[in-house]
């Protein structure tokens, strides 16, 4: 729910997110939906224009402020103090910033566009949606008089869309997988991180894992979908259900249809004087369901120690560019595998590989290619003639 500074629900933002909702939108899209709609309102509040007043000019000013002011934090920076915006020399990946993202921006203009898209429709609001698009100026329609000469323009874009930067590589190199497997502590761990690294699964659909949800026999694990919410079943490596077996045999006997993932240690809930409980877990352990700050938490004490900054969606780009790379595997396969409903997302998102690996394995193919053009001419075999074979057949016979 979006309020104003009074505390009041702002009713046009709560009746586009109802619809939004209605339209079998995700919790997570319609929570995304909101704080952008709500940057956007602060913004409205700020410059004092009404909500139905807004022009291209607010949204222009707002893409501008975007440009150069930071995100708002919650705790000040400390140990992440001297690494932010900057790039890591062991992965050559780049630490988050306190600045806003171009796909930020992007974002909070595709939903601000949507808003004012569904009061038009409805015939309140302003008459001209204030997020226009990036039109020709030689007509008012995208390709309306195409010139045979130029390319096509996408239609769609949006005017005051900042660029988005290259897609920088996020798998993990073999060594720098192995750096990290060694330095994790618990069977847990292992079995999480190994789990992720073969079947792609995101972090958020294997903490929603129970064990049923484990196929022993043709070692597959079911998940939830993150986007449609549907259920599949992915291949996973034998080495995670050896892993697996090993954390479970040490976990005692949870519930078939609760939790699979659980803290190591017994938690105690804080309050008052005789307010200290645990709560139940498995075998009365004491234990509770793994989140996703207490997962991540792993990693960041790997990075502390190697030096690096992984992220859980890293094992997922890394297990699609080791499936894309077994020949007997096509990218059908793959996004099969990752559940994107359009193949441009696994080709251009998760496929993207280091210059210098990719220079190296070309350079390897002209190597291959000049030795077997420049291999021996073969002998013909004793009784034919080479003349006639060289005609016969073109005077290419291997």
């Amino acid at each position: 729910m979006v309020v104003d500074p009074d505390g009041v629900a702002v009713e046009p933002i709560a009746e586009f997110l109802r619809d939004l909702a209605a339209r079998c939108s995700s919790p997570g899209s319609v929570r995304s939906y909101a704080y952008a709609l709500l940057r956007w309102w602060r913004w409205l509040h700020r410059v004092d224009v009404a909500w139905d007043r807004a022009t291209v000019a607010e949204v222009r000013d707002l893409v501008l402020w975007l440009s150069q002011a930071d995100k708002p934090r919650r705790t000040p920076r400390t140990r992440s103090a001297s690494t932010v915006g900057r790039t890591n020399t062991v992965t050559g990946k780049p630490y988050l910033s306190d600045s806003y993202a171009p796909r930020t921006v992007r974002h909070s203009n595709a939903v601000i566009r949507a808003f004012y898209e569904f009061w038009i429709e409805q015939g309140e609001g302003p008459l001209v949606n204030p997020v226009v698009l990036a039109r020709s100026r030689e007509s008012g329609r995208t390709n309306a008089h195409h010139n045979p000469l130029r390319p096509f323009r996408g239609d769609g874009a949006l005017r005051h869309n900042p660029k988005v930067p290259r897609q920088r590589p996020r798998a993990l190199a073999d060594e720098h997988w192995d750096a990290l497997f060694t330095e994790l502590r618990s069977d847990r761990d292992r079995a999480i991180t190994s789990l992720a690294v073969s079947s792609a699964a995101r972090a958020g659909e294997l903490l929603g894992m129970r064990p049923i949800d484990l196929d022993w026999g043709d070692q597959r694990i079911r998940v939830v979908r993150k986007g449609s919410r549907a259920e599949q079943w992915l291949p996973a490596s034998s080495e995670s259900f050896v892993w697996l077996r090993l954390y479970m045999s040490g976990l005692g006997t949870p519930a078939a249809d609760g939790p699979l993932w659980w803290t190591l240690r017994p938690y105690r809930r804080r309050g008052g004087p005789g307010m200290d409980r645990r709560i139940p877990g498995p075998a009365g352990a004491g234990l509770r369901p793994l989140t996703y700050p207490a997962m991540r938490a792993v990693l960041l004490r790997a990075n502390r120690v190697l030096g690096t900054n992984h992220c859980w969606h890293d094992l997922r780009h890394t297990a699609a560019l080791r499936m894309s790379r077994d020949e007997d595997l096509s990218i059908r396969d793959v996004q099969t595998v990752l559940g994107h409903a359009h193949i441009t997302t696994t080709a251009g998102v998760y496929l993207v590989e280091d210059d210098d690996r990719v220079i190296a394995r070309v350079a390897q193919h002209l190597a291959s290619r000049d030795s077997r053009t420049h291999a021996p001419e073969p002998v013909p075999a004793q009784g034919y003639d080479a003349g006639a074979l060289a005609i016969l057949l073109g005077g290419d016979r291997r």
